[in-house]
Formats: C-alpha cells, structure tokens, sequence
C-alpha cells in the first residue's frame, strides 16, 4: 500500500452505491454547565442546566454519516423512526448528508430509539458524559415491518455496490435485524457471493451467514459458541471466517485488527497518536471505511488497512459521533506509513 494505491481507492468513493439497513439511532448530547446549577425548589433536588444541546445520527446512522464522509456517491437507508421529535432530529442529521431516505420508514406504533449522553463542561477539563439515558422499543416489529424491510432489502440490493447491516438493538427482535430479515440477508448472501455484504452486530455476529463480519475478539468468541481462549487471534479469525462462509475481521481496540481474506490473515496494528481518546462511533466509521473500500475494489487487506486508519482518527474527536474525511486520511496514512513501513509493503 502506497499513497498512489491509497488514492486510486478512495477516488472511486463518489462512483459507489451503498445501502444500509439496520437500526438508526439518535446520539443526542446535552451540554451541562454545573456553575449554573440550581435547586428545584419542589423537590430540593439539584436541576442541571443543560446549555448546548448537539444532535448525532448513531449506530447505523454513525455508519452513513461516515460514509457520506467519506464521499461516497449514492446512499441508502433502510430502517425506521418513529413520528417524533428525535425521528425529526435523525432525519434532518441524515438528510444534511444528502443521504437518501425514501426507505427509511415512519411508524406510529414505535419510538425512534435514542441514546441521550449529558456532558459535563467544565473549564479546563475534557466534556465528561454522566449517565446515559436510552430510548428503545421493547416489544417484537411487527410482521408487516418486517415484510415491508425484506422486500425494500430485496429491491435495493441490485442497485448497489454493497450493503452494510448495522445491527444496534440488543433486545431480540425489537429492531430492524429480526430473526426473519437476519434469515433473508442470509439467503440473499449466499445467492450474491459476489456482492459486498458487510455485518455488524453486538449480540448476534455469529447469526449472520454469507456476509462480511467484524465483532470484537469478545464478540468473536461468544459467537463461536467454543472455548476459545487458548485460540491465538490468528486462529479465532480464521474460525469466524471458516463459519461465515466469507472472509472477517476482529478488532482488538488498540491493538488494531486481524483480518483473513479466507486464505491469508493480517494483523493490522492500530495507530496511537497520543492525548485523549473516544471510541464511540470508531467500530461503526471502521466498517463504514472497509465496506467502500471493498466496494472500490480494494483487497480485504487493503480494506481493513483503509478502515483502520478511518477509525484512528474518529476516536480522537472527544464527546462527539465522529466521522473521518478523505482530506484527513491522507496524512495519516504517511504517519501511519513512516511507524510500519514493512507491513504497508506486504499489504502493497
């Protein structure tokens, strides 16, 4: 991998047609100042003030946002919302990213799942987030959702270059990723071997056949079902690979990621530059990252490559849903390049 090879693939970004279909979140910050903090003369309880209030798609919605960051041409949303305010907020934060909505669903009869993140701000201090708050629903999609998602998946799927599964909700089928649409994006993987079908899934990876996955090594291992523990990360890839039936990846935070192409595995160190970190929204701009680049015609090393060095730099924006720009990967990769020079030549 050289900078010439690095530039001839995000190049094709703005030529690619992706869809995602999963579970579109709100990332709702709420700014805190605590010098302003008064006593609610009712309760006598303390009353936040909350000053800055900053709106975020999250899970699949982190991953389009990373994608339009990344300038990928066409994009595709296939979920839900419900008829609400934090719907209205989502919708706007995807739509200010040119994204395409027309099957992004709105229903009555759901919440738009919403994660609520107060920060503290406090002069001279990094924000600090206190307890977060969830919105989610709790009771089964019904049937006719479902339907109306496999047969959106179904159309869609032609016209694009890949299709990213952003499975968020960990409440079995309460989300998009139901036990009837996981079954027919199996079917639809194994009838498409060609097409990039990228998976990713908290609680249910090893649920996820034909496709593309990148669970963490804890992930991994429960997936598997075995004990796995005196398995060498090199061993658990090649494993999750051999029972996907496509090749897969495992992130190791900041160890980087290991990577089997289904004959060669990788390890792709990750890249610390220093000062604080956060990781939230890193995983979603990874798969984000390595989706187009496959799409773009990059080896699955190469793509995992891509998708590393997207995620080193989302987790360096504190207190936020990052995203990474193609003006940004340029001097990373050098940085990147100068720190492991051997492994760009083995990856190139």
């Amino acid at each position: 991998m050289d900078s010439e090879r690095l530039n001839q693939i995000l190049g094709a970004f703005r030529g690619l047609s992706i869809a995602v279909v999963g579970d579109f979140f709100l990332d709702k910050y709420w700014e805190i100042d605590p010098g302003l903090a008064e006593v609610s003369l009712e309760t006598g309880l303390e009353a936040h003030q909350i000053v800055t209030v900053r709106n975020y798609p999250g899970a699949a919605g982190t991953v389009v946002n990373n994608l339009a960051a990344l300038g990928v041409g066409r994009i595709f949303t296939i979920g839900f919302t419900g008829i609400d305010g934090n719907g209205f907020d989502l919708r706007l934060g995807l739509m200010q990213g040119g994204v395409e909505l027309d099957d992004l669903l709105e229903l009555r009869d759901r919440r738009t799942p919403t994660y609520v993140k107060p920060m503290m701000i406090e002069a001279g201090k990094p924000p600090r987030q206190i307890e977060r708050m969830d919105i989610k629903n709790r009771l089964p999609l019904p049937r006719a959702t479902e339907d109306e998602i496999i047969e959106r998946t179904r159309a869609r799927l032609p016209m694009c270059h890949g299709l990213i599964v952003a499975d968020q909700v960990e409440e079995e089928n309460c989300g998009v990723l139901t036990e009837r649409v996981r079954d027919e994006l199996t079917r639809l993987g194994e009838a498409h071997p060609d097409k990039v079908l990228f998976a990713d899934s908290r609680r249910r990876i090893g649920q996820f056949r034909y496709m593309i996955v990148k669970p963490n090594q804890g992930e991994a291992s429960q997936s598997l079902g075995l004990e796995t523990k005196h398995l060498s990360p090199q061993q658990l890839v090649e494993r999750l690979s051999a029972w996907t039936g496509r090749p897969a990846c495992i992130t190791f935070g900041a160890r980087g990621l290991m990577a089997h192409d289904g004959q060669d595995t990788y390890h792709i160190p990750g890249y610390v530059a220093g000062g604080p970190v956060d990781i939230v929204g890193a995983g979603d701009s990874l798969t984000a990252a390595m989706s187009s680049a496959l799409c773009a015609g990059a080896t699955f090393a190469e793509a995992a490559f891509v998708g590393n060095l997207v995620a080193s730099i989302t987790v360096q924006q504190i207190g936020v849903t990052g995203t990474a720009s193609l003006a940004q990967l340029a001097p990373r990769f050098l940085e990147y390049a100068q720190r492991f020079p051997e492994l760009c030549e083995q990856i190139g």
